[in-house]
């Protein structure tokens, strides 16, 4: 095999490993395991019910207080131990005027604008229960999400729990919604796994929880708080936990274009996230953690789409020595490229005139996020992602 083969199958099993080999590999494991080991205990305590804060950090959020606030009072758990904390920092539509009118709000305001984590930073300081939940205003939670949360923390080597993100998809979806709708399904099934296998590696900001003594405060120009925060907390060793039915939901994004600009800026998060996690990738020091997060979140943020764009040209260059036209297995490995690139396109064309195949919404999506890994990464290096969140236009 020339040196050129060889670096097309590893740039191929790159990509096969990363988005299904993984999820595969997990499978496997969880199934062995099912077999031979009773699996996880889950301690018993049936009265387990701390003080908990449902935290908010919000700008500028005045259409999802109303909805907000009596979604968060109709959330089964005791009222008296539920804590409300809405930072609103910079906010100047008349959002901390509004919370002030709610009862048990407690609403901590300044106006200057800091960002998301300059919020989280200064909130945190004046939280004292145990469990601290964090969430977005424009996210509704399951009536039994807190509860369900809650109820993991009742083993003492959990230090951070991960509700579930989910997509309010409509009966005419955009390529944006139903291809949202579709990666999370998926990555559902691998935090499920995940977490049965040792730990979740990273958190939905839209709802997570940790306690409260192992907050560390943020980098002020971290864009992926979430991912950070929860990830810090399993570098003390703790694990991140998941309840599929403790969960966030929201509508999707109004079209790809919105979905691609939040993409940008999760992929410009993600590689400053493994460059300031880089100690996790040290598979010595914190073993199935770094084995999960390196298969999990690393490859799809550096070499996973570097793959794509490598493996295509190393294609086409294998196809033409064995003849472009023919049935040789590179050939047909390029024309298959092809195909799929060519059907993102058409979904993308078809797309912008309204009409929807839903076929052609996952080679769409699935575009769309690996090319929001290489415009994150330009974003990245060069500084140009600012750290405050531009809210993508929903649904």
């Amino acid at each position: 095999m020339t040196a050129l083969t060889i670096f097309f199958w590893i740039l191929l099993f790159t990509l096969i490993y990363t988005y299904v080999g993984y999820g595969f590999l997990l499978f496997i494991i969880i199934r062995i395991r099912r077999i031979f080991g009773p699996g996880k205990q889950e301690p018993v305590d049936p009265g387990y019910e701390p003080d908990v804060t449902l935290f908010i950090a919000a700008y500028n959020e005045k259409d999802y207080v109303a909805g907000k606030i009596e979604n968060s009072l109709d959330l089964n758990y005791p009222r008296e131990k539920l804590h409300m904390v809405w930072v609103t920092d910079g906010s100047d539509d008349g959002t901390p005027d509004l919370l002030k009118k709610y009862e048990g709000v407690a609403v901590h305001h300044l106006p200057e604008r800091n960002g998301k984590i300059g919020a989280m930073n200064r909130g945190m300081k004046l939280v004292k229960s145990p469990i601290v939940v964090f969430c977005d205003a424009n996210t509704m939670l399951g009536k039994e999400s807190i509860r369900r949360i809650v109820l993991l923390f009742r083993d003492p080597k959990v230090g951070c729990v991960s509700g579930e993100k989910r997509i309010f998809n409509k009966e005419k979806d955009t390529a944006a919604g139903a291809g949202e709708g579709l990666y999370w399904k998926y990555e559902s099934t691998l935090k499920k796994w995940d977490a049965e296998l040792y730990s979740v590696v990273g958190a939905a900001g839209e709802l997570f929880a940790i306690r409260t003594e192992l907050y560390q405060e943020v980098e002020r120009d971290t864009l992926l708080d979430d991912f950070i925060i929860s990830l810090r907390v399993a570098q003390k060793g703790f694990t991140i936990q998941y309840d599929p039915e403790a969960y966030a939901i929201e509508t999707a994004s109004a079209n790809v274009k919105e979905e691609l600009k939040r993409k940008i800026r999760i992929s410009a998060g993600g590689i400053q996230s493994v460059i300031r996690l880089r100690s996790l990738l040290n598979i010595f020091k914190y073993g199935t953690l770094s084995f999960q997060y390196i298969s999990h979140r690393v490859l799809r943020w550096t070499l996973a789409p570097l793959s794509l764009l490598l493996m295509l040209l190393a294609g086409i260059i294998l196809a033409c020595q064995e003849g472009l036209w023919g049935l040789g297995l590179y050939s047909i490995i390029f024309w298959l490229q092809v195909a799929f690139y060519a059907s993102a396109l058409v979904g993308w064309y078809l797309e912008n005139r309204s009409i929807r195949i839903k076929l052609l919404f996952v080679p769409y999506y699935f575009f769309i996020m690996n090319l929001s890994v290489f415009l994150g990464f330009t974003r990245y290096i060069k500084r140009t992602q600012s750290v405050n969140w531009e809210r993508a236009k929903r649904g």
